[in-house]
């Protein structure tokens, strides 16, 4: 049986974005929109880079790393991580929809 899909309105570095995703998946995609437009603000506001292409880039690159170093961490380890992640984003009002 094939997933319904439906069309989800994100914003990343303040433009809107059409995403095709299944229903069950809209809240993954609208966190991880919000996870990448923090993190193209973070190299934005850095000013070390320049151009949205440019900024996109390196906040792929540096996710993409993180991953990576999960990846070769425990489980455990993991966990934590993202628990704290969480509930730092949590405090700092991350998942309040701003």
């Amino acid at each position: 049986m094939s997933k319904q899909s439906t069309t989800v309105e994100v914003k990343i570095l303040d433009k809107e974005y059409l995403v095709a995703c299944p229903e069950e998946e809209q809240e993954a995609l609208i966190r991880a929109a919000r996870h990448l437009d923090h993190k193209m603000r973070e190299i934005r506001s850095s000013g070390k880079v320049f151009g949205v292409e440019r900024i996109a880039v390196m906040a792929a690159l540096n996710i993409t790393h993180e991953l990576l170093e999960q990846d070769s961490m425990s489980d455990a380890t993991s966990s934590i991580l993202k628990a704290m992640d969480s509930k730092l984003d949590d405090a700092l009002g991350e998942n309040t929809g701003h």
